[in-house]
């Protein structure tokens, strides 16, 4: 990165957020509503696979997109940045005597997609002379042309910005009048068009929808200096502009009077609470180090699944693919043979590229597959991956998962987490079900700090509020705690998860991977879920 783009993206941090360098072109943002005519996008991707087809390739796929970011990003009561961000073009994969080979152009013409279907053609000639092994492309059908669209009912590309920004002013004025001191919050909103074919026969034309607003939420103890943070505790969607429509159905009031969203988000709601809380955790006693039984609030356990289920499980991990960023996996071929045992009986988890309203939520990949549902975890045993079309064989499989993404038309399409997520319980029980009986225990609510090893089997995770549990009643507000695991320890003492009445997603916008790096958005559901004996540390005393 240039030094002047650097200066350009750190003045556009918003909560410790830092803007992707994907954005791509600067436009109006009256130019977002802009599109490419679906006929021309049909001929150019038909040109892009003759010419693939005549300089060798056994196979093409061809994907023409235009992605759009806008970002809207506050802090008290200015305007830090608006940006709005477009970027069109055609990125097509070959394979050529049993090797990938792949160029991109932002030349939409028929001279340009020709040239570069010849190109990905000549590198994939080129890789022939050096791979051992030929690629093994599992089957996928050809659907003709078919349309996907995330079932949005307001585009939030349409909202004018002076409402977005509206919207989080009024939102950090509301915090600063419950007692804050400062206040960041942004709000994200992304389009992905994308058009795909291959030569199977697919010519699939989806529209994706995704938001996110997050916030932080800080107080201020002015005689000691002390200060606390809380995040908002939002989640990011696949959805419109509806998500910020707080009317909408989704709130859950937890038993301890907290309120946590679904499908809905009354952000001004939040940060009113943010900051009432915030001031609590600035008079609440430190953690008391030891071994505690965890009720774990959906807004917590997201990202616990995120880092010790999802990555694991992705196939390129487990082959050793992806050991130059964040590491293997602990989750080895063998053990899924054995069905090893991952949880307890009451721990089951599954892969779901068409949940509404997540993230991951497309009706194809970015091979051509439509998207499914599989299992990964049942009953706490190890049963499955996440594979794409070239990874099946290993498998033994027939036909891949429907896990391929690139997030963008110049990127190359590879293997990407699906949404993973933990199954609500079937009998019949509630949050207050969870703790009644809990005699020494801590209620975690919302994401914080973490960190977790290069084979994903030892972590800690942090939250955004605690609570103490005594003799089955949540008692006082307390702070500085995290919890340490190993994965397979922290999922056996898994003894009860709620039903689906309290079941929600959570996720992340911005999950990084690969080399050069790429982003995905994924989501992870879950009910809130209780976990005995669990290590808990004092995070003020571990720094020092």
């Amino acid at each position: 990165m240039q030094r002047r783009d650097f200066l350009a993206l750190s003045g556009l941090t918003a909560g410790g957020l830092l803007l992707p360098p994907w954005f791509g072109k600067a436009i109006a943002a009256e130019q977002l509503l802009e599109g490419i005519d679906p006929a021309r996008k049909k001929r150019l991707a038909d040109d892009a696979m003759s010419a693939a087809k005549a300089a060798g390739a056994s196979y093409c796929d061809v994907r023409i997109g235009r992605y759009l970011r806008q970002a809207v990003m506050t802090r008290e009561n200015k305007v830090q940045g608006v940006m709005n961000g477009e970027s069109t073009g055609v990125g097509i994969r070959v394979i050529v005597n049993g090797a990938w080979g792949f160029a991109a152009t932002s030349d939409l013409s028929q001279r340009g997609v020709v040239q570069a279907a010849q190109q990905a053609a000549a590198i994939a000639r080129a890789n022939a002379k050096f791979q051992t092994t030929p690629v093994q492309l599992a089957k996928a059908p050809g659907y003709g042309e078919t349309r996907w669209r995330t079932p949005i009912e307001k585009n939030a590309m349409q909202v004018p910005v002076k409402d977005k920004a509206d919207l989080l002013l009024s939102v950090n004025a509301a915090a600063m009048a419950a007692g804050a001191n400062f206040v960041n919050s942004t709000l994200f909103a992304i389009n992905e068009q994308k058009y795909f074919a291959s030569t199977d026969g697919s010519y699939i034309d989806q529209d994706v929808h995704r938001i996110w607003a997050p916030m932080t939420v800080t107080a201020i103890d002015k005689a000691s200096g002390k200060f606390r943070s809380r995040a908002g505790l939002s989640s990011p969607m696949g959805m419109g502009y509806e998500y910020l429509d707080g009317a909408a159905s989704g709130k859950t009031v937890l038993p301890n009077g907290v309120v946590v969203y679904g499908k809905s988000y009354d952000m001004r709601e939040d940060a009113i609470a943010a900051a009432k809380q915030a001031l609590g955790k600035l008079a609440a006693p430190s953690v008391k180090p030891g071994k505690y039984d965890l009720v774990l609030d959906p807004s917590n356990t997201w990202l616990t699944i995120h880092e010790s289920v999802g990555h694991p499980l992705e196939l390129d991990r487990v082959l050793g693919y992806e050991a130059n960023y964040a590491g293997t996996s602990f989750a080895t071929l063998d053990k899924r043979e054995a069905h090893f045992q991952y949880g307890s009986p009451q721990v089951n988890i599954f892969a779901d590229k068409t949940q509404p309203g997540s993230l991951g939520a497309v009706g194809y990949d970015d091979e051509g597959v439509k998207c499914k549902r599989w299992d990964l975890i049942r009953e706490g045993k190890l049963v499955d991956f996440q594979t794409i079309r070239d990874q099946a064989h290993i498998l033994g499989k027939t036909e891949s998962d429907g896990c391929c993404y690139a997030d963008s038309w110049s990127s190359v399409q590879f293997q990407r987490m699906a949404n993973v997520s933990l199954a609500p319980g079937e009998q019949p029980l509630s949050v207050a079900d969870l703790v009644k009986d809990v005699e020494n225990g801590i209620y975690i609510i919302g994401d914080g700090s973490f960190s977790i090893d290069q084979q994903r089997y030892n972590a800690q995770f942090g939250g955004q509020l605690f609570y103490e549990i005594k003799n089955g009643r949540i008692t006082r507000q307390i702070e500085d705690v995290a919890y340490q695991i190993r994965t397979p320890e922290f999922w056996n003492a898994c003894v009860a998860v709620a039903d689906a009445r309290d079941y929600r997603l959570g996720g992340s916008f911005f999950d990084g991977k690969g080399q050069p790096g790429q982003v995905s958005a994924v989501s992870h559901g879950s009910s809130t879920a209780r976990f005995n004996g669990i290590n808990v540390i004092n995070t003020a005393r571990s720094l020092g």
